[in-house]
């Protein structure tokens, strides 16, 4: 099977689980892990567990390229990661059951550029899936758009998830929808598709979205997600889970579904894959399987 090129993100995550209230000017105890993470990453990873061939296009500090190869190819993936002179992204997670908060530097991922995307890497990979992050920085919009149409002209199926509403309100929901303009899937958590649209009623959100995109997804968490095309809106439930840690859980969400969408699944089918990779997701703790 034809699989998966991602492109985006590898980032060291930092996990810290404070024990209650954070108390300020002094200690609060807390369980504190390290691990590998990164939106793209993490979708890939999720989407070699599933047995679906991904390889992943991203940047990292050159002191770090063997570690990340390592564990990128101990989860199926396969890496294509270019050596920087910043160093790997980092993100501190504060996590507090279905509540996070990020501080995040983004670090060689800044650098990571549409032409590190060559067509001899589209061709044999049937979907091209980006995470949005790497719009950020310097203005390359002209490059990720001639992406998508270098993809679309090769035959693979194009998808996009925004990366964060924080990073969506920093580059602009214009300047976003531009560059992903014409791209076949848009999967958007929530807080992102009000943000894009300028709309609060998720519905509402999802059907000007699909005005623009033949398949449009926006995970509501808890509340499941909805599944839009030009002939409406459908509803797919959440699958009910323990909740652990919720980082990474919107990644998975996207592998169940691309994985399941590349399996010949129709939406509800694949919407309800994804829904299943999400709750295992937020049952663990870290972003990868």
């Amino acid at each position: 099977m034809a699989g998966v090129l991602a492109v985006g993100d590898v980032i060291d995550d930092v996990l810290v689980r404070p024990s209650g209230p954070i108390s300020p000017d002094t200690d609060t105890p807390s369980r504190i892990e390290r691990v590998a993470g990164g939106s793209a990453a993490n979708t890939a990873c999720w989407l070699a567990g599933t047995g679906t061939p991904v390889t992943l296009v991203a940047s990292v500090g050159r002191e770090d390229v063997q570690r990340h190869e390592a564990l990128l190819v101990e989860r199926g993936v396969v890496p294509h990661l270019i050596p920087r002179r910043r160093p790997t992204g980092t993100i501190v997670v504060l996590s507090q059951g279905e509540s996070r908060a990020m501080l995040t530097d983004r670090g060689a991922n800044e650098d990571t550029d549409p032409a590190d995307v060559r067509d001899d890497l589209l061709a044999g990979h049937a979907l091209l899936h980006v995470t949005g992050h790497v719009f950020a920085g310097p203005d390359r919009d002209a490059g990720w758009r001639a992406l998508f149409e270098r993809a679309t002209a090769a035959g693979l199926t194009t998808s996009v998830a925004p990366g964060s509403a924080g990073h969506l309100r920093v580059l602009g929901p214009d300047r976003f929808r531009r560059i992903v303009a014409g791209v076949d899937l848009l999967i958007a958590g929530l807080e992102e598709a009000q943000l894009l649209t300028g709309r609060t009623d998720p519905v509402a959100a999802a059907r000007e979205l699909a005005a623009a995109h033949p398949l449009v997804v926006v995970t509501l968490g808890s509340g499941g997600s909805l599944l839009a095309t030009a002939g409406g809106v459908e509803r797919v439930a959440a699958v009910a889970a323990d909740v652990v840690d919720v980082t990474g859980a919107g990644d998975a969400y996207a592998a169940g579904l691309l994985g399941a969408l590349l399996d010949g699944a129709t939406d509800a089918e694949a919407g309800a894959r994804a829904a299943s990779l999400a709750a295992l997701a937020v049952g663990r703790v870290g972003a990868r399987p």
